[in-house]
């Protein structure tokens, strides 16, 4: 099978899905679409994305947008290491972790919202860090009660909740969100970040060069 992965570099959502692909050893050929040269927007991306974002997984020519439905494919097609619990009440656990990131923190924080938050309400940059650093506290601080004793928020080994906090944790760093309130989060992060499919695929490993 032939995977095309569309992308950009920050992107989180692109981070996890580049973090499934590398955790399971999949080889894949990765296109960069400049979300700062506004690359999205352009008539190739919105064929294979009616959004205008990213990322896109290309399988066999068979398009697939949305990260965490990019990733629940990847699971059922390639299940080894399984990355979402196939009990219902553990699956049901982890999906609720990762959703706290993908559903809540991330779509308050993006690109797109930063940018309309200047556009349409004359917020500066003070104004939208100090957005930005809300949204990711009040998700984080649930996270940090939902987080068990094991190494991972998946447990024993990483799944997808820890997918989506490692690129989180990265953009808290980038825009200096405390983190002395979440000790086990910092923990968690370090763990999975030294992995080497997450180490892979970090956005120092792909970045375009300046």
């Amino acid at each position: 099978m032939k995977l095309r992965l569309y992308d950009y570099w920050r992107s989180s959502a692109s981070y996890r899905v580049r973090i499934a692909l590398a955790t399971k050893e999949l080889a894949y050929e990765r296109v960069p679409v400049d979300l700062v040269a506004a690359e999205q927007f352009g008539d190739a991306n919105r064929v294979r994305n009616p959004q205008a974002q990213v990322p896109t997984l290309e399988a066999d020519g068979v398009a697939m947008i949305q990260s965490i439905a990019i990733i629940e494919w990847l699971d059922a097609t390639f299940p080894e290491p399984r990355l979402i619990p196939a009990d219902p009440a553990q699956r049901a656990r982890a999906m609720a972790q990762a959703l706290v990131i993908a559903a809540d923190i991330h779509p308050l924080n993006n690109l797109r919202v930063l940018k309309r938050l200047e556009a349409q309400f004359g917020a500066d940059q003070v104004a939208k860090d100090e957005w930005y650093r809300a949204t990711i506290a009040g998700g984080f601080a649930a996270l940090e009660a939902l987080a068990g004793d094991g190494p991972y928020l998946g447990g024993a080994a990483p799944g997808i909740a820890d997918v989506c906090l490692v690129p989180q944790m990265f953009n808290a760093r980038r825009f200096a969100v405390p983190l002395d309130d979440y000790p086990r989060l910092v923990a968690i992060d370090a763990a999975a970040a030294a992995l080497p499919g997450f180490a892979a695929a970090h956005p120092d490993a792909v970045r375009p060069p300046r």
